[in-house]
């Protein structure tokens, strides 16, 4: 493969309400099942973050992601794409939001059997909003179910429900990704996208999103892989060889308070892959797995996921507290309640998720206590849910004061 497209452009998060076609859809592009944890195959349903990589290619004015043309000529590389496919159901908001917060543009996918919008396509959105992404495609599911009549109807709810938001003016696409009908529609809308601009000159800094040993049962020591952890660059490169810090690292301790106390782990990158493609350098942008010297025990089971690596010395220091600016979401379905002192939050922070306590509250800012250590850049956007009624609900998000 080019040189150019062997490491993804652009980040793309599949969004939507549980059973919408998420995980099918990504499939049709990529020719990964993303739902590889034990749980998601038993449960049928996402519950951990899946990803994979697509390259968009192009035979004549056709897009595609195969790598021959009916003619059996070579598709032509036009994008390199990453995919996260997040999971649509209440109870794993936490597991979505820490998703957003590394996409760059949203496959928002909603199922033309059911009304619109459903609750996790309503949160998602205000997700999208509360971010501040403004690039997406709305992918139109499920149409083959309901026919002709029951689909233009649906169609118009969809546009009813995205006006006034960030994606007003994304297209809505019906498709149909288990008979392959306008996938490649799909793929012409992802394949022009705008690109972010990225960050390479700064020091480096990735948020972890999934960690794991790769050794397989009964290896032998001497084939034993160090442990491996995956996310994206969210300013600057590493390169194979670099000596890298991740934060806050391994609990060494607990006071009676229960307070944890951290040391940074300290690790060489031996490796850098962008999906199957080993990498000399890796750069802001993409999905990236980092190949280490550490004790694959370390990384197993997204035991760091939340975490951030840079360079040693040179990531945010170690919080347990955060000062934010904060901003409610306008939902009619939750009750307008002020904050109490100790009244608990659900966090996403970075990758993460984190238990908070407030600690003071007044109309635009929160002062929040930390149940765990976090690592997180100044200016960074948290998401925030609150408990009704025994449920987590996305209320809104705060943005860490400079």
């Amino acid at each position: 493969m080019e040189d150019s497209f062997k490491q993804s452009q652009l980040n793309i998060g599949t969004l939507g309400h549980v059973d919408h076609g998420k995980t099918t859809l990504t499939y049709a592009i990529t020719h990964n099942w993303t739902d590889v944890h034990s749980e998601s195959i038993k449960r049928s349903m996402t519950i951990k973050l899946g990803y994979s990589d697509a390259t968009i290619r192009m035979c004549g004015d056709e897009y595609t992601t195969e790598l021959k043309c009916k003619d059996g000529k070579d598709a032509k590389p036009v994008r390199r794409l990453s995919m996260l496919d997040a999971p649509g159901h209440e109870t794993l908001m936490a597991t979505a939001i820490a998703g957003s917060n590394i996409i760059d543009a949203a496959l928002f996918v909603i199922a033309a059997t059911e009304p619109v919008p459903m609750p996790q396509t309503k949160e998602h959105l205000m997700l999208i909003n509360a971010l501040g992404i403004k690039n997406a495609v709305i992918v139109q599911t499920k149409i083959d179910i309901v026919g002709r009549e029951r689909s233009i109807k649906n169609y118009e709810q969809i546009k009813n429900f995205i006006k006034g938001s960030s994606i007003a003016n994304a297209k809505i696409i019906p498709v149909m990704p288990n008979r392959n009908v306008n996938v490649d529609v799909v793929l012409s809308e992802l394949a022009n996208l705008p690109l972010p601009q990225r960050d390479i000159a700064s020091d480096p800094a990735m948020y972890i999103a999934r960690s794991f040993d790769v050794n397989r049962p009964g290896t032998k020591i001497k084939d034993i892989k160090g442990g491996v952890v995956g996310g994206s660059i969210i300013r600057g490169k590493f390169k194979v060889g670099d000596e890298i810090e991740i934060r806050p690292g391994i609990v060494t301790s607990k006071d009676k308070q229960k307070k944890e106390t951290y040391e940074p782990i300290i690790a060489k990158v031996e490796s850098l892959s962008a999906d199957k493609d080993r990498l000399d350098e890796a750069i802001a942008g993409g999905l990236i797995a980092i190949g280490t010297d550490l004790d694959p025990a370390t990384t197993k089971a997204d035991t760091l996921v939340g975490q951030m690596v840079g360079s040693v010395g040179k990531l945010p220091e170690v919080t347990y507290s955060l000062d934010m600016k904060y901003e409610s979401l306008n939902r009619d379905d939750l009750p307008k309640q002020a904050f109490k002192v100790e009244e608990p939050l659900l966090l996403g922070i970075g990758t993460g998720t984190n238990v908070g306590y407030v600690k003071s509250a007044k109309k635009n800012s929160l002062s929040i206590e930390l149940r765990h250590a976090a690592c997180i850049d100044k200016a960074a956007k948290v998401s925030v849910l609150r408990n009704f009624s025994q449920r987590w609900r996305l209320a809104g998000y705060g943005t860490v004061n400079v």
